[in-house]
């Protein structure tokens, strides 16, 4: 790893632990006491994403050319994965359908797996874009394999954070695949997604500004330095938040910002080992019918759109949730947040330069936000942030389940 990079990230947890207490009481434990108390890797996974989201940049740019080739042409573009890595590719099918003009999808692996090309967007040729941290799952490889073997017009790129997993190995003399594997470093070590899913997401989202890399580099940078400032201001508020008398919690975004809060319900979940309930939704989704979860226990999670006409919209949905008197609190994250729709208790996440990035760039932000919440959540249930699954009943990487050939 550079030692630029290293020097860079150490001042900045220097001056962390300087301005906010919580992050000195974890930061100040030994490396032994930090594993012991089942953290270590977690915190680290979390905080290191603003400095791991420029060597991914580095590394997606010098894939460039190679991309460019594999986009020539094609007639459809399909993302896939599985759990978090779906909803990473799910958070970049908009804008990548925009800028690039082609009819573009998110499928789950598990769609393809069970319908094969019936799932895929019809126009041909095709790019399949497979996005996975370990590579390792049953549904990554088993994707590839049965789409190899029976759609030839689907050109594939491969795009993981492990350079030893099935799926970055198994077809590396395939010239119908193309396999980048991102910084090793973005490998999570802990059982949820945290660094891979936000630099899973920033990667693929190269594919739509191939043409613009300087402008996809500045977007990195700016991503880094909202997330370093917003992470160094608010890290105690939101322990505190994590520590308030919630056992359910509703996450809503629109747009590109609904895939994002769908990972936020998930991390939520994942780390509390289901002890808090989690819904995410659309904010116009939400009068038609799950609003009915939300009770006096229940936290409700605002991710705030920058687009003023989306805004107004989100906006008259936080008023009505005011009016009825709905939720234990809401917890509004974006800029420029309007006193109009903070009531009594509500917290305000202001992230300052949300409204340069654009209606689509702004996710890894809101995630971060979702990923800290959910990890403090889970030290105040006395879980393990690293393992939070006591039995077992999850793991880092899908159990092994048998694969079955299509009729």
């Amino acid at each position: 790893m550079n030692s630029t990079y290293l020097l860079t990230q150490l001042d900045w947890q220097r001056a962390l632990v300087k301005d906010q207490a919580r992050a000195e009481e974890l930061f100040g434990r030994s490396e032994a006491e930090q594993r012991r108390l089942g953290y270590f890797h977690t915190l680290q996974e979390i905080c290191q994403q603003p400095w791991t989201w420029l060597r991914t940049c580095a590394r997606m740019i010098a894939s460039r050319d190679g991309l460019r080739e594999d986009l020539k042409g094609i007639q459809s573009l399909a993302l896939t994965g599985s759990g978090s890595s779906e909803y990473a590719a799910e958070c970049v099918r908009y804008p990548l359908q925009n800028e690039r003009g082609i009819h573009t999808e998110s499928i789950s692996g598990g769609a393809l797996l069970m319908y094969g090309a019936k799932a895929l967007p019809a126009g041909r040729p095709g790019l399949l874009v497979s996005v996975a941290r370990s590579g390792d799952s049953p549904e990554s490889s088993g994707v590839v394999e049965l789409l190899l073997g029976t759609e030839p017009q689907i050109r594939h790129v491969v795009v993981t954070c492990n350079e030893r997993g099935r799926l970055a190995k198994a077809w590396l003399q395939n010239r119908n695949v193309r396999v980048i594997t991102l910084p090793s470093e973005t490998h999570d070590k802990s059982l949820v997604m945290t660094s891979s899913f936000t630099n899973l997401l920033l990667a693929v989202r190269f594919m739509g500004m191939l043409e613009r890399p300087d402008q996809y580099r500045m977007l990195c940078e700016r991503l880094s330095q909202i997330t370093r400032e917003l992470v160094q201001s608010k890290f105690d508020l939101l322990a505190k938040i994590a520590a308030a008398d919630f056992r359910r919690a509703v996450f809503l975004g629109s747009g590109s910002r609904f895939a994002a809060s769908r990972e936020a319900a998930l991390k939520m979940l994942e780390l509390t080992a289901g002890r808090v309930t989690t819904v995410c939704e659309t904010y116009l989704g939400f009068r038609h019918g799950p609003m009915s979860c939300v009770h006096d226990d229940t936290l409700i999670v605002c991710h705030l759109s920058c687009d003023p006409m989306i805004r107004a919209y989100e906006l008259d949905l936080l008023h009505e949730l005011d009016r009825k008197k709905l939720g234990l609190f809401k917890v509004i994250v974006g800029e420029n947040v309007p006193d109009s729709a903070v009531r009594e208790g509500d917290e305000v996440i202001e992230c300052r330069g949300l409204s340069e990035l654009g209606e689509d760039d702004d996710l890894t932000v809101h995630v971060v936000v979702a990923q800290l919440l959910a990890f403090f959540r889970c030290l105040g249930e006395g879980l393990l942030p690293d393992s939070p699954s006591e039995e077992g009943i999850i793991n880092r990487v899908v159990e092994k389940f048998p694969l079955h050939a299509p009729s």
